[in-house]
C-alpha cells in the first residue's frame, strides 16, 4: 500500500468532500437495509439497494457497486470480530451494543475507487477522479521518488480516497514481488522485545530504549490529566493526541523493522522472534505495570518485520519465549535468580554477566537456529492452546514450540 497526498484546490476539495459524504450516507442507508432485512450478501443486497442509491444520491454505477461492497465487507468484519471475541463475550454490554444497531459510517470515511473511477498520470503527478459533480481532472499529488517508482511498477487493484484532519490522501494498492526465500541462512539475528527496551538484538544493539520511555511517560501523564478534566475541549485534545501517539509508534516500529531486516539481509541471516501470541492474557501484572505493558504495539512491530523480511527473502522463526530471560546464554543454566535486575543478568552457575535483554536475544537466536536445523516448516505461528487451570508454565523446547514464518504481508 502506497500513500500519496493529494493537493486539491479549494473547489476540488469541496467536490471531493461532497462525494465522500454522499457515498457514506448511502452506505449508512444500505447498512440499515442489511440490519432490517438480514441481507448481507453482495448480490442479494444489490437487489434491494442498487436502484435507490443510484437515483437518490446521484452516484455512478461503479460507485454504487463499491458502496454496497463496502457495507457487506463491514458486516463480514463485524461477524469475524464477534466470533473471535474481540467485542467481548456474548451477552456483554459491548457485544450487545454491536448487535443491537446497524453499522454506522462516518461522513468522511474512506471510499474505494477502481481504475474506471480513478486514473493516474504519475509522471505529471496528477490524478483524474470521479466525483458526484462529474470527473475532476488534474488533481495534483505529491510523493517521494521511491513511492512514484513503486506506483509506476507495481500498482494494481483498488485505491482508497481518504480525508484525514483536513488533508486528502489516496491509498494505492501495490503488489510488490517477493524475493526468493533464503533457505540457507548462515545464522539468525535474535530479537528480544521488551517494555523498557522495545527491541534488543543478539548483536547487543538496543533500539528505542529509555529516551522513548520518557516520552511515553510524559504522554501518559498528560493523557491522565485530560481524562480527569472530562470537558469537551479535553476530549478533543485527547482524540488528537491519541492519533499523534499512534503515528509516532507506527513510525518507530517501521524504523526498527527496516533496520532489523536490513542488518539480517546484509549478513545473510534470518530473524528470530518470540511467539508472543496471547501474552496479555497469559501474564498477570500489578496495576502500576499494566499501562506500560499494554502501551506499545508489539504485534504491529512483528507484522512490519514479517512483511519487510518477506520482501527481502529472509526467513523469520518464531520461538517459545518460556524462560528466555532466566536461561544463561553461555552454559544453559535456568534459574530465576539469574535475573538480578531489569538490566543485568548474572548466571549463578558459571558467573556469566551480560545485559539481560541481550542475553535473552541470544537465547532466542540459539532456539531459532536449533529449530531451523531440525527442519522447521515455513508457516505462520499458530496461536498457543489455552492453558488448563493449574497447569505449570514450564515447557520443553521442541520443534512444535516455534514456527518458521515466510512472513505475511
Amino acid at each position: 500500500m502506497v500513500q500519496v497526498r493529494l493537493l486539491p484546490t479549494p473547489v476540488q476539495a469541496a467536490t471531493l468532500e461532497a462525494t465522500l459524504c454522499a457515498c457514506n450516507e448511502a452506505a449508512g442507508w444500505a447498512s440499515e437495509v442489511v440490519f432490517e432485512k438480514d441481507v448481507k450478501r453482495n448480490f442479494a443486497l444489490r437487489e434491494h439497494t442498487y436502484t435507490e442509491i443510484k437515483a437518490r444520491w446521484n452516484l455512478g454505477a461503479q460507485a454504487v457497486q463499491h458502496v454496497i461492497k463496502k457495507v457487506c465487507d463491514a458486516y463480514a468484519t463485524l461477524k469475524a470480530n464477534l466470533k473471535a471475541g474481540n467485542l467481548g463475550k456474548p451477552g456483554s454490554k459491548r457485544y450487545r451494543r454491536a448487535m443491537e444497531k446497524p453499522i454506522a459510517f462516518r461522513a468522511q470515511g474512506a471510499q474505494p475507487y477502481d481504475d474506471r473511477m480513478l486514473s493516474w498520470q504519475i509522471a505529471e503527478r496528477r490524478v483524474s477522479i470521479w466525483t458526484t459533480g462529474g470527473r475532476v481532472k488534474d488533481v495534483a499529488f505529491t510523493a517521494s521518488p521511491e513511492q512514484l517508482a513503486t506506483l509506476a511498477l507495481y500498482r494494481k487493484g483498488e485505491s482508497d480516497l481518504v480525508c484525514r484532519d483536513g488533508m486528502w490522501f489516496v491509498l494505492a494498492t501495490c503488489e510488490v514481488p517477493e524475493a526468493a526465500l533464503n533457505t540457507d541462512p548462515v545464522d539468525f539475528l535474535g530479537v528480544d522485545l521488551g517494555i523498557v527496551n522495545i527491541a534488543t538484538t543478539s548483536d547487543g544493539e538496543i533500539m528505542a530504549g529509555r529516551e522513548l520511555n520518557r516520552i511515553r511517560t510524559r504522554e501518559r501523564t498528560l493523557r491522565t490529566k485530560l481524562q480527569k478534566k472530562n470537558t469537551p475541549s479535553a476530549k478533543r485534545r485527547l482524540k488528537k493526541r491519541r492519533r499523534k501517539e499512534a503515528r509516532r509508534a507506527k513510525d518507530i516500529n517501521h524504523k526498527i523493522a527496516k533496520h532489523l531486516v536490513a542488518e539480517a539481509e546484509r549478513t545473510g541471516r534470518g530473524i528470530a522472534l518470540e511467539d508472543l501470541t496471547g501474552i496479555r492474557e497469559r501474564v498477570r501484572l500489578r496495576k502500576p505495570q499494566r499501562a506500560t505493558h499494554s502501551s506499545w504495539s508489539f504485534a504491529q512491530l512483528g507484522q512490519f518485520i514479517a512483511y519487510k523480511a518477506r520482501r527481502a527473502g529472509g526467513p523469520v522463526v518464531y520461538v517459545d519465549p518460556a524462560y528466555t530471560s532466566r536461561t544463561c546464554a553461555e552454559c544453559g543454566h535456568i534459574d530465576r535468580a539469574n535475573r538480578v535486575s531489569q538490566a543485568w543478568f548474572v548466571c549463578r552457575s558459571c558467573g556469566f554477566v551480560d545485559h539481560a535483554d541481550r542475553n535473552g536475544s541470544r537465547n532466542i537466536r540459539a532456539r531459532a537456529w536449533e529449530l531451523w536445523r531440525r527442519g522447521a516448516q515455513s508457516t505462520a505461528p499458530a496461536p498457543p492452546p489455552k492453558p488448563k487451570v493449574g497447569a505449570g508454565r514450564k515447557r520443553s523446547i521442541t520443534a512444535s514450540d516455534a514456527r518458521c514464518a515466510s512472513p505475511g504481508p
